[in-house]
């Protein structure tokens, strides 16, 4: 469903999967400093939005999902993983509990896969399950979150919050799309479908810090996660890139990262402009890649910083190397 703040004046489209909202207004540097110092929104809703509810919803949730749902208190945020059933990540979910219902935003075109999965595994339990990605939409505001809201902590010391659907802040300007990811990408915080494939685990792009509870009951997949956690090690790692900013344009998503003499090692994920870092991305390389090693993304020379350790899983110590959140 387009928004329709497209329609402004300088209003530019974003690329798939986001092209139903605005990458910028006309002016994305600015738009950026204005969301970093909570003077500006972020039109996200092209995200789909889910709602479960019922008095056995968080228990039913519990067992399919990677975190621990269960007593989960009254608008208390969280995330949590869909798996396949070899530990792939499927869907990644914000949830919120208002009391009477889970409410949950997913990746743009995600919600109708994600009810019917949820609709064949209700069975006999009173739960019930709703796409409201019609009525209802995802914006990015500046915080903190206020008493009672259906909001979760982001990028930059800001608030996402579900709202209905063409409600928008007053007294904000708009930010774009492009605004959003580069503070998102600033602080190591991985988006599924870009920064992740098909073949994507929760140890490889830093998602058990914050989606998985590790010593919570059966899940489907849980038992890759588990295996990984306890005597393995994920085959990839999620990395942040610093890019050659004499290079006049960013990698594509999905293109090759190499070490120097030509092997690929990964692949990139999001990459954006950031007002004050300059041009940065995220890929998913290779455990054995070295951490100092120089890389070329899609071309562009990139200079690595650890985000998710090689040293992860196998009850290490998990070390995440965000970057804490600038608090306005």
């Amino acid at each position: 469903m387009e928004s329709p703040l497209l329609q402004s004046p300088g209003a530019v489209p974003a690329d798939a999967p986001d092209q139903e909202v605005a990458a910028h207004y006309g002016e994305p540097a600015q738009e950026q400093r204005a969301l970093a110092d909570g003077t500006a929104f972020v039109d996200r809703s092209n995200r789909g939005v889910v709602r479960v509810s019922g008095p056995d919803r968080l228990s039913w949730l519990h067992s399919l999902l990677s975190q621990h749902l269960d007593g989960l208190k009254p608008f208390e945020p969280t995330e949590a993983l869909l798996l396949g059933p070899h530990g792939h990540i499927e869907h990644h979910l914000f949830l919120i509990d208002d009391g009477e219902a889970v409410w949950a935003h997913v990746e743009p075109g995600a919600a109708p896969a994600l009810v019917e999965f949820l609709d064949r595994m209700r069975f006999m339990l009173r739960v019930e399950v709703a796409d409201l990605s019609a009525d209802h939409a995802v914006i990015t505001v500046p915080g903190p979150a206020g008493q009672g809201e259906l909001a979760w902590p982001d990028a930059a010391g800001a608030v996402t919050r579900i709202v209905p659907r063409n409600e928008f802040p007053e007294g904000l300007r708009p930010a774009g799309l492009w605004a959003y990811e580069a503070l998102r990408i600033a602080e190591h915080r991985p988006r599924l479908g870009l920064d992740t494939d098909h073949r994507t685990i929760p140890h490889e792009a830093g998602y058990v810090e914050t989606a998985v509870h590790l010593n919570k009951g059966c899940y489907r997949g849980q038992e890759t996660v588990a295996r990984v956690h306890n005597l393995g090690r994920p085959p990839r790692r999620l990395v942040f890139l610093h890019l050659d900013g004499s290079v006049d344009r960013l990698p594509a998503q999905g293109a090759p990262v190499e070490i120097p003499g030509g092997r690929t090692v990964g692949f990139v994920g999001s990459s954006a402009r950031h007002h004050e870092l300059g041009p940065i991305a995220l890929a998913l390389v290779k455990r054995n890649v070295p951490v100092d090693a120089e890389l070329l993304a899609d071309g562009v020379a990139a200079a690595q910083e650890v985000v998710v350790s090689p040293e992860t899983g196998a009850n290490a110590q998990i070390d995440l190397r965000r970057r804490p959140a600038k608090h306005g």
